[in-house]
């Protein structure tokens, strides 16, 4: 059984139901080392001083930002754990939003959230909740040492973390050539479009995604599987450690806790943040973005160290 990646707590408005990070997803793609033909041992990568080609041990290296050709600013282990985020075992859900709202790019990485023990019927409140309404709760989660956006929602007996991309790492459609304007434009036919729309329902079927497989890595495993027993080789596969328990949760008042977070009018988030308005809006060019977020967050000490060092060293370029 896997393991869990942290575990923690879901807290929207007062109610914090406990919940283990589960990985939503599993790599299949086969592994392959590099070998010297001549000998067929493995390749060792090493670390080396790119002058002097002399081996680098892991205490003599460092992190650091190429502001500019040549040129570094390097950043102490200080400097990357206070810029880090505090918290690292909450899911805090900011604000609900309708889930048709979300642009499908936004979606990056799926995780699941399981109840700990005694925790089913927050689990279940929120679960069901969500799937009623429509809406999708917009969060904020660390996994191992950065920060995501994120989206929780039902999807059958699961609540489903859906890590978001902000929008600034998305590629605005504008800053490409793309067609625009009406079918006429393209001197598209009223026939023309009933065919295709012909074509499209004739072709059309309920989505099955047990149905595909990706046929070159079958084909590919099935290669390799008779290469292995054609030598004699064996595999094995090693039992993975048992999960750590949750501890046990008190019994929760919960048409307390909700009268509680509506009397005090806490619609997470009050003041909703610019990446959040982003994610449930259309996208827009980076440059908005960015000035849209400059409200949202203060800049850390390893930012403001890295600007001021580029401002010294970087030389003055003109504009074009």
């Amino acid at each position: 059984m896997a393991r869990p990646i942290w575990t923690g707590t879901l807290s929207f408005g007062l109610l914090n139901v406990p919940v283990s990070l589960m990985s939503g997803e599993r790599k299949v793609d086969l592994q392959f080392r590099m070998l010297d033909s001549r000998d067929k041992k493995p390749i060792r990568f090493e670390r080396v001083n790119a002058d002097t080609g002399e081996e680098v041990p892991w205490k003599d290296i460092v992190k650091a930002y190429e502001y500019d050709k040549g040129s570094y600013v390097v950043l102490e282990e200080s400097d990357i754990k206070s810029a880090a985020p505090e918290s690292h075992e909450t899911v805090e859900v900011e604000t609900f939003v309708d889930a048709s709202q979300i642009d499908p790019r936004y979606y990056e990485k799926p995780y699941l959230l399981v109840p700990g023990k005694k925790a089913e019927k927050g689990y279940v409140l929120l679960r069901e909740t969500l799937r009623s309404t429509g809406k999708v709760g917009i969060a904020r989660v660390v996994v191992r040492t950065r920060e995501y956006l994120c989206a929780v929602m039902p999807n059958e007996d699961a609540l489903v973390l859906m890590i978001l991309r902000y929008p600034q790492e998305l590629v605005d459609p504008e800053e490409h050539k793309l067609p625009t304007g009406s079918l006429a434009d393209y001197r598209i036919s009223s026939k023309e479009t009933a065919m295709a729309e012909q074509l499209i329902e004739s072709m059309s079927g309920e989505w099955k995604p047990d149905d595909y497989h990706d046929e070159f890595r079958e084909r590919l495993q099935t290669l390799l599987t008779k290469r292995i027993k054609s030598k004699g080789g064996t595999t094995t596969v090693e039992d993975e450690p048992a999960p750590r328990e949750d501890a046990a949760t008190n019994v929760v008042d919960f048409m307390s806790l909700l009268q509680k977070s509506l009397d005090a009018k806490k619609r997470t988030p009050a003041k909703k943040s610019a990446a959040v308005s982003k994610v449930v809006k259309k996208a827009k060019p980076a440059k908005k973005a960015a000035k849209a977020t400059k409200s949202a967050s203060k800049a850390t000490k390893a930012t403001k160290a890295t600007k001021k060092a580029a401002a010294k060293r970087a030389p003055t370029r003109k504009a074009g």
